[in-house]
């Protein structure tokens, strides 16, 4: 019997169907081990040596496996072919051999690049040892972020109050969303003009030609700035003789995209098919493991983490083949394509995201897979036969236009490009970000040059240029991706991270940044600017692909980091928090201090009119204050999505009733609606806004509705007492006598129906009044396939989740809990269970401190800081000092206290 070691159930499922019943393949459920989430698992005065611990969870299967191992005649290491599946493979034999499981059997290892039978069975042909450089280069990277995030967080923590944490590769990626908003608040508009003619041939074809010159000078986009620059061009052509002075016309060729990169896939998934980096690998995920095909399971595509963009020959010649079948030999080139990578610090060499089998059309696939697993398996299958297609042949055509008025000569230029051969084009066309400029224009009439044309139409038109766009999930991995930030396997976990801890917020499909976000990078790039340099996180990731190659030793790499980054954080301890909060002000004026329309002083106070407005830091994070507090107590929030103004507060209408002004106004806490001023000591009318619901989009009728809360649903079908509505101190809510429920993602508090009310609050009955800790039986979803058990998805106090026996993982924002299926809720669970940090034993003599959690990301990088602050030493008043009637018991020395925080790239 051999004992073969995977990472997922659903793998070890399809692979044990393709060995028989010599082999035992059992899963680990990914990383069996991690570093503790406290102070000195990673040393460097002990030359980095890093303390390793096992997750409970995981020991019940070491145990197993740890036995099924003794009975074996050899062991084989089969997990994913990458530095994180060498490392899972690596803890694995580390565990066994701590445990003396491993005594006369044999060690083997073998990947593959695809779960299909043939690529299975021609891996255990070809066993290997472990590739030590792989390994070493995973210590490297997992020490590096360990050292970042227990170091640096905890700095955060005590210089800018509210933030949760900093990351290698998370702050820079943070830092190139807020560098971007910083570009559009200070981007000044400036106005264009252009110039264009209808113009139409002697056969009264007609076509649109641009101003390109103007007496032997030549007009570019934004040359003409004024109308009366405009005008002056326009009657001038009004009265012109317009003539071809030449046509030229030159044939282009479109080359088809290599196949996709874990980049490449994230980008053109949410360009195409709206779907978030995370969910696109989660879907990927599936897809590669194997789905039911005609009684046999199948993994349908290659390995999803990769930046490699070339395919194995038999791949190769599978999809010519099939290429030939579909399209016939004019789409066929004559020799098989050739990529090379492109992208920067590009690492292992895997072959690229492919179909296992080119000739399973996406329309046979589809019948085994739900709706977002055919769309992506479709797209990889159309991308990667379309990489290989013929090249699309196309004709550019160019006119010069000449055009005499008086004693001028003004030049003009029509374009337009005609497509003779669709090639792959035909399948395949690449999606476009907003930026992104589309190559082929209009099709030009036949003229010939000297030809004469017809005047039908000047037009002019006023135009200004626009800031650069908002990064998109996708133009975000791919700029990383340029600059050499992160890695195949960390791209979606950033992401995930930075939306997850509340630095930056998706709106629009575009990424904003919230304000703690802006507050972290400016304070990185104020006092550890090194840190987050493109270049130097670039050089960083260098240095572990040397690793990788056994070209570089792994402990020099970290000494070398160490010795400034200590230093750097050193240099912090002096600093006080007026010089943080000076620096930021200084950083973030665009930010908070726009200037105003009427041209009047942004700092200046707006309610004693005498103080200045600056940047504080409270409890809770920062704020706006005035510098004559206490005497003036004037705050509010860094920034008003809309709005408030001035004193504070915007006006947005008459209450028809009372007569008194609806305002929306910028508080400390947030934005908020106001009804008057209050009468007789009276705190006026005053409600919240609803999360989503920003204040530039309140109108009068919307705000009354909002002041007007609670109101009642109607009558409880069972007792006829009221239901009522509100927002309350935990967001909006409906209330049955004594019985409170929070509204759910998409429940409209001024909307919401007598019949959704009422299942709101049997919900939370039901959650009251069984045992403790009793949660709603959710909706069924099946059974686990491998571990069996119940698996449902509920809704919980922090969103909807899935739960299996004890375990709970929370729906990641782009899942649609109503939509989501057993495969999906299996691949959460099970993530869920192969990354849950050990628990520290609770110790009964002293209350236990706030610990931050740490949990492996797709890379098996530790995922950033939960909390929002960690407690120091908390001073508690002294005993009174009572007669001694015992002899004195010995105190014991205070624990030495441990802050925890961890960061993932």
């Amino acid at each position: 019997m051999q004992v073969v070691i995977v990472e997922s159930p659903a793998k070890a499922k399809t692979i044990n169907k393709y060995l028989g019943p010599g082999y035992e393949v059992i899963a680990s459920y990914g990383h069996v081990r991690d570093l503790p989430s406290k102070d000195g698992s990673v040393d460097p005065d002990a030359d980095f040596h890093m303390l390793w611990e096992v997750d409970p969870k995981a020991q019940k299967r070491l145990n197993e496996i740890a036995s099924a191992v003794k009975g074996a005649d050899a062991l084989i290491l089969a997990t994913d072919p990458d530095r994180e599946g060498e490392a899972i493979s690596w803890h694995v034999l580390e565990v066994l051999r701590q445990k003396k499981a491993l005594k006369h059997q044999k060690v083997e290892r073998v990947v593959f690049n695809a779960i299909t039978k043939q690529a299975v069975l021609d891996a255990m042909k070809a066993p290997r040892a472990i590739d030590v450089a792989l390994v070493d280069a995973y210590l490297a990277r997992r020490a590096l972020d360990y050292l970042v995030g227990f170091t640096l967080s905890p700095v955060l923590w005590r210089k800018l109050p509210g933030a949760r944490s900093a990351g290698r590769v998370q702050s820079v990626a943070l830092r190139l969303v807020c560098e971007r908003e910083r570009e559009i608040e200070t981007f000044v508009a400036r106005e264009y003009w252009s110039i264009v003619a209808r113009l139409a041939t002697p056969r009264a074809e007609e076509f649109e030609a641009r101003l390109a010159g103007a007496d032997g000078k030549k007009i570019t986009r934004l040359s003409v700035g004024s109308a009366e620059e405009a005008q002056a061009f326009r009657t001038a052509l009004e009265s012109a003789a317009f003539r071809v002075r030449s046509v030229e016309a030159k044939p282009v060729k479109r080359h088809p995209q290599p196949p996709f990169t874990t980049s490449t896939l994230q980008q053109e998934a949410s360009r195409k098919l709206g779907l978030a980096p995370a969910r696109t690998m989660q879907i990927a995920q599936r897809l590669y493991e194997g789905v039911d095909v005609g009684g046999e399971t199948v993994g349908l595509i290659t390995y999803m983490r990769t930046d490699g963009v070339d395919m194995a020959p038999e791949a190769i010649a599978a999809t010519r083949g099939a290429i030939g079948k579909q399209f016939g030999a004019r789409y066929l080139p004559g020799v098989p394509r050739k990529y090379t990578v492109k992208a920067k610090n590009a690492q292992e060499a895997h072959e690229a995201i492919r179909p296992t089998d080119p000739g399973r059309h996406p329309r046979e696939a589809a019948r085994h897979l739900d709706g977002e697993q055919a769309k992506l398996y479709e797209l990889i299958w159309t991308r990667t036969i379309a990489s290989q297609m013929e090249s699309a042949e196309l004709e550019r055509t160019t006119a010069d236009i000449e055009a005499k008025a008086g004693g001028r000569t003004l030049d003009l230029s029509a374009t337009g490009t005609v497509v003779k051969f669709d090639g792959f084009l035909a399948l395949y066309r690449e999606g476009k970000d907003d930026d992104d400029e589309d190559e082929e224009g209009r099709r030009l009439p036949a003229m010939s040059a000297g030809e004469g044309l017809d005047k039908r139409g000047i037009e002019t038109a006023q135009h200004f240029t626009e800031p650069p766009p908002r990064y998109s999930e996708a133009s975000l991995v791919k700029r990383m991706e340029e600059l050499g930030i992160g890695r195949p396997s960390t791209y979606a976990a950033v992401l995930a991270v930075l939306r997850d801890r509340e630095y930056v917020k998706l709106e629009k499909k575009k990424l904003l940044p919230e304000d703690k976000g802006r507050l972290v990078t400016a304070f990185l790039e104020s006092f550890f600017k090194r840190y987050v340099e493109y270049d130097f996180t670039a050089d960083l990731e260098e240095k572990l692909d040397e690793v990788s190659a056994a070209q570089l030793d792994w402990k020099q790499v970290l000494r070398d980091f160490w010795k400034d980054f200590h230093a750097a954080i050193g240099a912090t301890k002096e600093l006080r928090v007026s010089q943080v909060l000076d620096a930021l002000d200084e950083m973030l004026t665009a930010h908070i201090f726009p200037p105003k329309a009427d041209g009047s002083d942004p700092r200046l106070c707006p309610t004693c009119g005498a103080g200045r407005l600056s940047l504080k830091m409270g409890k809770f994070g920062a704020f706006i204050g005035c510098s004559n507090y206490p005497e003036c107590r004037h705050t509010q929030p860094l920034t008003g999505d809309g709005s408030p103004e001035g004193d504070g507060k915007r006006v947005i209408g008459l209450d028809p009733e009372s007569g008194e002004e609806v305002t929306v106004r910028a508080g400390r806490f947030g934005t908020y609606l106001q009804l008057g001023e209050g009468k007789d000591g009276e705190k006026p009318k005053r409600s919240s806004l609803p999360k989503g619901l920003a204040a530039a989009d309140v109108d009068l009728d919307t705000a009354l509705k909002l002041l007007a809360l609670p109101r009642e649903v109607g009558k409880h079908p069972e007792d006829g007492d009221p239901i009522l509505a509100g927002i309350g101190r935990y967001g909006p809510y409906v209330q049955h006598g004594r019985t409170y429920a929070n509204l759910e993602t998409g429940d409209d508090v001024l909307n919401i129906g007598l019949n959704r009310a009422v299942t709101l609050i049997a919900e939370k009955q039901t959650k009251g009044r069984g045992p403790r800790g009793a949660t709603p039986a959710g909706r069924g979803l099946g059974d686990h396939p491998t571990l069996g058990g119940p698996i449902t998805v509920r809704a919980g106090r922090f969103g909807p989740y899935v739960n299996h026996g004890k375990v709970n993982a929370t729906l990641p924002k782009s899942m649609d809990p109503e939509a989501l299926t057993l495969a999906d809720a299996v691949g959460l669970i099970d993530a869920k269970a192969a990354t849950t940090p050990a628990k520290a034993p609770r110790k009964t003599t002293a209350k236990a401190g706030a610990k931050a959690k740490a949990s492996a990301g797709d890379d098996g990088e530790a995922a950033p800081f939960d909390g929002a602050t960690t407690k120091t030493s908390t001073a508690k008043k002294p005993a009174a000092k009572k007669p001694a009637t015992k002899k004195a018991t010995t105190a014991k020395a205070p624990a030495k206290k441990t802050k925890s925080a961890s960061a993932t790239d």
